[in-house]
């Protein structure tokens, strides 16, 4: 079968767009052949900063002869009704329709298609330019003399040459021919732009390989991952150091080379007294370098990087590592003063004292005199939610109202509270919005904050996502708690919630942390009256506790299922008014460990029998009595059965409140004798309207006994 390779050659693609920039024109291509009648074995995509490269593999030579019927209206149909299908036919008129019969439906017109099969280059030379044309770069660009013609070729950068073999291995490759704006497809390619600029003739995708990595050039960009991490690790042990890795700035920088070169430079000893984040975010940011730290000496990192260049120099680099130092000592420079400015005092200490005043802040401590400015200045945070200054104060408060639910100080939660968002008006936070709390953490630490004030001011952002770790010091707990529930809030008071795939204030995330903080801390807390203090504090914003609340049980749920919880489980014990989310938890947990039994699938099983016999009596409105009178009991099926409802209603409510669901569970077990003893011994339906009355109503009675625990009627089985 042939294989198909195709190269679209231009200048520097930006790092971040290539590899999906790859997977498109796999995907675009790939779609389109299939949908032309062809099939491959397998495709795969490559990409450089200079090329995109696909190799498709198995590639059918020629789309099937294609034949089908199209059936069409009645030969007494109305001709706006023939016109119709002559054009979903493509046929020119009804003569060229045949006629077919039908013993009930008569005489109806049917086309006979018939379309021959097309050679794969002709598909190919089809496709690939609407592809070039089409292709959806987040960022394009016309350029040359063409640019200037209405629909001329857009593209990331210019492109300067197209490849476009098939062909099967045992015979010469065709080029498959088509041109776009003046670029005509060929077997000619470019390798290194410095090492290796001539032309190079190439047939098919393992010559092609072969022949760019002759030239300078790796195709594969894992494969210039892998050298650059083998070699980066190498260059560091030699000179007693390790690597610290970094699995983003190794993307980016694979992508910014097409020959990886690993070379290591320095800088002077005296910077390492910046933040290690500092340094490494400043020489990331500016030099896309990594960072080392000595063998064994923890986190403290050493005044050497790793750099990786695009070409091989004559002095083995000596220049480059030079000249990419010189750099960053100048950007390092910078840092330094950012650090020490802001251990410092601000030049606008008068002007701050109301809002030092305000917050009981200290304005001989540097953190102190930037949470000052952030409401002195009346820093926006959002335009219908006020400044970050109103919303500290908010956080503060319900903090304090949280601590004593967390088991934390309610003094160290309001010093937490207030210091939390201090760092928004430090300079190192102003260069790296990205060290946001864990600047607030050393800066708290230097002026001698208490430990966990100082965590605080770091982990209340946490988590951030999925696999981010939660906070544990109550403290931290509390305002963390505290922040989310503040902007959970705030966006429902002001209607700004979640549509769709649209959530540009990451409520969802925030929803998510307040659950996994309160589940993962197993802690107590009822949303509802959280909910009823934090919108207390927008005036003028309605009270959307209950449509919150919901929120939150999606969230919830959502959580659950990635833990593994059964969905049908959570439906079950989750009711509109449910606010305690550890205890829905627990409910769960407790009813899975019955429903894992054989008693636990039998109660299920006659839960759900006396559950379906009620709701259909009481569809077909037949007496139920209000209460179960013993008097009219007949069988001693009965008189079991309700004695053990009595006893599991009784021991199961009792458990509840002492909120043990297990104990709960196991007390409900309990009823599954007697109802499997009851329906193999009891007509419900019997013929004395006051029999089938009470009966009923101990089916109620089953279901009220349950619906304590759970709804039954929810649980698949």
């Amino acid at each position: 079968m042939p294989d198909l390779l195709l190269e679209l050659r231009s200048e520097e693609i930006p790092a971040r767009m290539q590899r999906k920039a790859a997977g498109d024109l796999r995907k675009m291509l790939t779609d389109g052949l299939v949908e032309a009648g062809l099939t491959y074995e397998a495709a795969r995509e490559y990409w450089t900063p200079r090329r995109l490269a696909l190799d498709i593999r198995g590639l059918t030579p020629r789309s099937k002869d294609i034949r089908e019927e199209i059936k069409g209206p009645s030969t007494t149909a109305p001709e706006q009704a023939v016109q119709g299908f002559l054009r979903k036919a493509g046929l020119s008129s009804i003569a060229e329709a045949h006629i077919h019969s039908d013993p009930k439906k008569g005489d109806f017109y049917v086309a006979h298609i018939s379309k021959p099969g097309r050679a794969a280059e002709e598909i190919i030379a089809e496709l690939v330019p609407g592809i070039i044309k089409s292709f959806p770069w987040p960022k394009s660009m016309r350029w040359g003399p063409a640019s200037a013609k209405p629909g001329s070729l857009r593209w990331v950068r210019p492109l300067q040459s197209i490849v476009c073999t098939f062909g099967p291995e045992t015979e010469e490759p065709v080029v498959v021919d088509f041109e776009i704006d003046g670029i005509r497809a060929g077997n000619v390619t470019y390798g290194h732009r410095f090492h290796a600029p001539g032309a190079i003739t190439v047939r098919r995708f393992d010559d092609y390989v072969a022949k760019l990595e002759a030239a300078k050039v790796v195709l594969d960009a894992d494969r210039r991952k892998e050298i650059i991490l083998h070699d980066a690790r190498n260059i560091a042990f030699a000179n007693g150091l390790d690597l610290v890795e970094d699995e983003g700035l190794l993307e980016e920088v694979s992508g910014l080379v097409e020959w990886p070169i690993v070379l290591m430079g320095e800088f002077e000893q005296d910077f390492l007294t910046i933040p290690g984040e500092v340094i490494r975010l400043t020489i990331r940011a500016n030099q896309k370098c990594f960072v080392t730290r000595p063998q064994g000496a923890g986190e403290d990192l050493s005044n050497r990087f790793i750099l990786v260049a695009n070409i091989e120099a004559n002095d083995g680099g000596k220049e480059i590592a030079y000249g990419n130092g010189k750099v960053v000592r100048a950007r390092l420079s910078d840092a330094l003063y950012f650090w020490k400015t802001d251990q410092g005092d601000l030049p606008d200490l008068d002007q701050l004292r109301e809002s030092a005043a305000k917050f009981d802040l200290d304005l001989k401590k540097p953190l102190d005199q930037r949470m000052a400015r952030l409401d002195h200045l009346n820093v926006t945070f959002h335009a219908k939610l006020g400044t970050q200054g109103a919303r500290v104060e908010r956080i503060k408060r319900l903090a304090e109202e949280l601590a004593p639910v967390v088991g934390a100080d309610p003094a160290l939660v309001a010093r937490a509270a207030v210091l939390a968002k201090a760092d928004l008006q430090t300079e190192v936070v102003g260069e790296f919005p990205e060290l946001q709390g864990a600047m607030g953490r050393k800066y708290a630490l230097l002026q001698g904050e208490h430990a966990s004030v100082a965590a605080a001011a770091e982990e209340h952002y946490k988590p951030q996502g999925p696999s981010d770790r939660v906070p544990t010091d109550p403290v931290s707990v509390a305002v963390a708690l505290a922040d989310k529930l503040d902007t959970l809030t705030g966006f429902w008071a002001i209607d700004e919630k979640p549509t769709g795939s649209k959530d540009p204030f990451a409520l969802r995330r925030a929803a998510l942390g307040v659950v996994r903080i309160l589940i993962e801390n197993r802690i107590r807390l009822s949303l509802t009256s959280v909910f009823a203090k934090a919108f207390a504090n927008f005036k003028g914003g309605a009270d959307q506790s209950s449509d919150l609340l919901a929120f939150f049980h999606d969230r919830l749920k959502a959580y659950l299922r990635d833990q593994g919880a059964r969905h049908d489980l959570i439906d079950a014990v989750i009711t509109p008014q449910s606010d305690d989310l550890l205890q829905i938890v627990r409910r769960v947990e407790a009813l899975g460990s019955l429903l894992d039994t054989e008693e636990g699938k039998n109660l299920l099983a006659g839960t759900k029998r006396a559950a379906n016999i009620l709701a259909a009596e009481e569809k077909k409105k037949t007496l139920v009595a209000e209460t179960v009178e013993t008097a009219l009991f007949r069988e001693e099926a009965e008189k079991k059965l309700n004695a053990a409802v009595n006893q599991a209603e009784k021991e199961a409510g009792q458990a509840i409140q002492n909120e043990d669901f297990s104990a709960a569970m196991l007390a409900l077990s309990v009823l599954r004798e007697p109802v499997d003893s009851f329906f193999e011994g009891v007509l419900v339906n019997d013929e004395d309207q006051a029999v089938r009355a009470n009966r009923l109503a101990l089916l109620a009675r089953i279901r009220t006994a349950t619906d304590q625990v759970a709804d039954f009627s929810k649980i698949v089985g």
